[in-house]
């Protein structure tokens, strides 16, 4: 089926096809798909990844939110019997209704950029079924998540998946890579769920709502910000010194301190 066979992109599914051929080689490199291999691929699109993955695995679950696109998809990846397409919202769906025999699943994809943080803290939710995870976002996200305390860009979100999972950014991708071009640079990530959590393992809603609170005014003092959370005394047993910026703590400090935190709700 050509090019020309498929809808447009939809604004309201944030929709940008990946449409370079040499970049998709160095995505399917980043992943190496082995044979045994349980693929899930999260926005197929136009196949553009599919079609290489689907060539060097045993078994690819694709999720596709576009119901003008799913009938297409079957038509072109008809010859394909270890494919199973499911139209679905990626959002809700039940990844772990993928696992077979104690497998372990590896997501990937072109993920929509209205849509990334949430399905990111969705697939978290169920890492005990992934092994890791591909993926293909704004380079601005990616640098977040990525990001090392003291800069600008770390925060919340690179808090909450740092400890969960090993980040790394693999390469930048140009937006001349898309049909329709979008107007940021994208890049590739890596992510693999920890065995352990940094830190030991804690309540995220937990993790999140300090977390929260501490970047609610990232120009306070952790002090000021966590005043009606930890104490003074809570904070110094961490080694985080009262004028510190929220910036500044690292995530292990920030898990230590949920941890006295609801310790003391107890107490």
């Amino acid at each position: 089926m050509s090019k020309q066979s498929y809808p447009q992109a939809r604004k309201r599914f944030g929709q940008n096809f990946l449409n370079d051929q040499s970049v998709i080689d160095d995505i399917v490199a980043a992943i190496d798909p082995q044979r045994g291999q349980h693929l899930v691929e999260i926005g197929p699109g136009r196949a553009a990844l599919t079609l290489p993955l689907l060539q060097n695995s045993d078994q690819l679950d694709v999720i596709e939110l576009d119901r003008d696109l799913v009938p297409l998809l079957k038509a072109r990846l008809a010859g394909f019997s270890h494919l199973t397409i499911h139209q679905a919202d990626a959002l809700s769906f039940d990844y772990r209704s993928l696992v077979k025999n104690n497998e372990q699943l590896r997501v990937i994809g072109n993920l929509p950029y209205n849509i990334t943080t949430p399905l990111l803290f969705h697939l978290l939710d169920q890492a005990e079924s992934i092994e890791d995870m591909c993926f293909m976002l704004q380079k601005e996200v990616v640098q977040r998540i990525c990001a090392k305390p003291g800069g600008k860009q770390y925060g919340r979100l690179s808090i909450m998946v740092q400890y969960q999972c090993q980040a790394e950014m693999l390469f930048i991708v140009p937006p001349e890579a898309f049909e329709p071009a979008p107007k940021v640079e994208s890049a590739i990530i890596y992510l693999r769920p920890l065995d352990e959590f940094i830190g030991g393992d804690i309540s995220i809603d937990s993790l999140g709502k300090l977390v929260t609170q501490a970047f609610s005014q990232r120009r306070k003092t952790i002090a000021n910000t966590l005043k009606k959370m930890v104490t003074k005394e809570m904070l110094i047993a961490e080694g985080i010194e009262l004028e510190q910026r929220p910036e500044t703590i690292s995530v292990s400090q920030y898990v230590s301190l949920t941890r006295a935190w609801i310790k003391s709700q107890k107490s």
